[in-house]
């Protein structure tokens, strides 16, 4: 147990670090009433549609089920893939190498929905805080939701998986 009484998280989560952290992250954008729902840690600017680290073994629908749990408190149905990223970008003072594969999910009715105002909160290594976002290119715009490309995107989604690669700002990726 550490000092907080809680037992120690064991989990293994695929994470790599060398010059820059590699990490597999798996995540959902769950649409309601022509609004998409997007969380951030509250001390960040920028938000982010939900979802977690992979951990070792599980598949990625599983790691969205298990991150949609612990996070919303809720199981969510995981619908088709829409993207898989290779995300190049610097955060906290370091460059980061994310593979990330993005679903449409769906939320159960009773997940609650305001059209402006904080929906959950939870702590989950940082608080973290939760609400709906207008599902258009202007308003994920003015939110600054990485990767940024989604926001272009956001009103015509994929019909079959489509493979990016991101590449935020000017990052020396020769190293």
């Amino acid at each position: 147990m550490s000092e907080d009484g809680k037992a120690p998280d064991l989990r293994i989560r695929i994470k790599f670090k060398r010059k820059r952290i590699f990490q597999m992250r798996i995540a959902g954008l769950a649409f309601r009433e022509g609004h998409v729902l997007v969380h951030r840690a509250v001390h960040e600017p920028f938000w982010t549609f939900p979802g977690g680290r992979a951990e070792v073994g599980e598949t990625s629908a599983e790691t969205l089920k298990r991150e949609m749990m612990e996070e919303l408190g809720v199981e969510v149905t995981v619908e088709r893939l829409l993207w898989s990223v290779e995300n190049f970008f610097h955060y906290e003072g370091q460059d980061f190498h994310e593979f990330g594969l993005y679903y449409l999910m769906n939320l159960p009715e009773r997940f609650p929905f305001h059209i402006s105002d904080i929906v959950h909160r939870v702590q989950d290594g940082h608080e973290l805080e939760f609400k709906w976002a207008r599902a258009t290119k202007p308003a994920l715009k003015t939110l600054d939701i990485p990767p940024y490309f989604i926001a272009e995107a956001i009103e015509d989604l994929p019909s079959t998986p489509r493979h990016v690669i991101w590449r935020d700002g000017d990052l020396d990726l020769k190293s």
